[in-house]
């Protein structure tokens, strides 16, 4: 049931995506964020306790997420098809494969216009760098990294939590990569707060990230892409990053593609130096975010076939 879930809750991530209309778990998920972190800021006023209160964020939003849904997957297992239509739908909310597409996809029409500002403010949706300056090389590199680290968190990762665990797990996996995006940021703001958030995202990433490599292998293999020099990338480059993880992803599209990612990008208004990934074959163009979308969807769709394999062979 739960396998047939997850296909069920795939496919409708493909179809349906992510409407802005949605009322979708993530949101609610930051609500709670929000609110339970205003209640830390009125007692924490040390570093160390912000630190601590770090740790209480983490608990009191991931621990609820996952209770919450496994109580409402136990209550509908009374009947194996609802069983099956809320566990579907509460595994497709924790997949974004249509909707990273449909975003990147937004900023490469943009700039196929020449529209610089516009395609700055189209990327600021998608990152957490500052946009303003940003030349057309930049925002299409930008667009490339987040659709490559996306993989990533928003695909392989659920996926995988979802295969272990089924829905509580995924919508945990959820909570937890919520969190770092929202709080999981190295300025003054979250540098002590966000500690906890960021670290735990880190472990809950770390065998999907490694995992990623040879899914993405698979896929510019299928693509007809470099998927040699992905894999020799993925590995050459896998420590430069800030995050532990993010390089596997980005470094593995990076060589399959031939173009080369990374470098220093603005924060908050400061600069924040990251080496390069990958070689310079070329010069990137704005045809790579195309090429990425249909790498992260051959990644997509090879995951579900090793996921089901190994699943079906642990079964047994």
């Amino acid at each position: 049931m739960n396998i047939l879930s997850i296909y069920i809750g795939y496919i409708t991530d493909l179809i349906v995506g992510d409407p802005y209309y949605f009322p979708h778990p993530v949101r609610f998920i930051g609500n709670l964020i929000r609110y339970i972190e205003k209640k830390i800021r009125r007692v924490a006023t040390t570093d160390k306790q912000l630190k601590i209160g770090g740790f209480v964020l983490w608990f009191f939003t991931v621990i609820p997420t996952y209770l919450i849904t496994y109580l409402i997957i136990k209550l509908v297992s009374f009947n194996p098809y609802v069983f099956v239509f809320v566990n579907s739908f509460i595994i497709y909310t924790t997949l974004a494969t249509k909707c990273l597409k449909d975003e990147a996809m937004k900023i490469y029409r943009v700039l196929k216009t020449g529209d610089l500002k516009q395609s700055r403010i189209q990327l600021s949706y998608i990152v957490g760098r500052d946009t303003e300056s940003l030349s057309e090389s930049e925002i299409i590199r930008a667009t490339v990294e987040t659709v490559a680290e996306n993989t990533v968190d928003g695909i392989i990762a659920p996926m995988f939590y979802a295969f272990i665990g089924g829905a509580p797990l995924a919508m945990a996996y959820k909570a937890i990569n919520t969190l770092d995006s929202t709080v999981g940021y190295k300025n003054e703001k979250y540098l002590y707060l966000g500690f906890a958030c960021a670290k735990i995202d880190d472990i809950a990433n770390y065998i999907p990230a490694r995992i990623s490599v040879l899914l993405i292998y698979i896929g510019s293999l299928v693509l007809g892409y470099d998927y040699k020099k992905c894999a020799k990338i993925a590995i050459r480059d896998r420590k430069n990053h800030k995050s532990p993880n993010c390089a596997y992803p980005e470094g593995a599209v990076a060589g399959s593609l031939g173009i080369q990612l990374g470098g220093t990008n603005i924060y908050f208004g400061k600069p924040v130096y990251k080496p390069t990934i990958g070689d310079k074959d070329r010069e990137i163009e704005s045809e790579d975010i195309i090429r990425t979308n249909r790498i992260m969807y051959a990644t997509s769709i090879t995951s579900m076939i090793v996921f089901t394999l190994i699943y079906v062979l642990c079964v047994r």
